[in-house]
């Protein structure tokens, strides 16, 4: 089985204990990449998520 590449809205709640509207105020301040499906679905880049959290100094 391949290695994950994304994250979900529901995952980037769980791994950060935020609430839906901090992960789109994320998403939309470009913290990190992202795309949006045709569905409206918003997958993030695992990679560059995983970067930027390991880079917070205040969480």
């Amino acid at each position: 089985m391949s290695e994950k590449r994304c994250y979900t809205v529901a995952e980037i709640q769980e791994i950060l204990g935020v609430g839906r509207q901090s992960v789109y105020s994320l998403l939309k301040r470009r913290e990190f990449s992202w795309v949006q499906l045709d569905s409206g679905i918003y997958r993030i880049s695992k990679v560059s998520f995983d970067h930027w959290l390991d880079h917070q100094e205040n969480l």
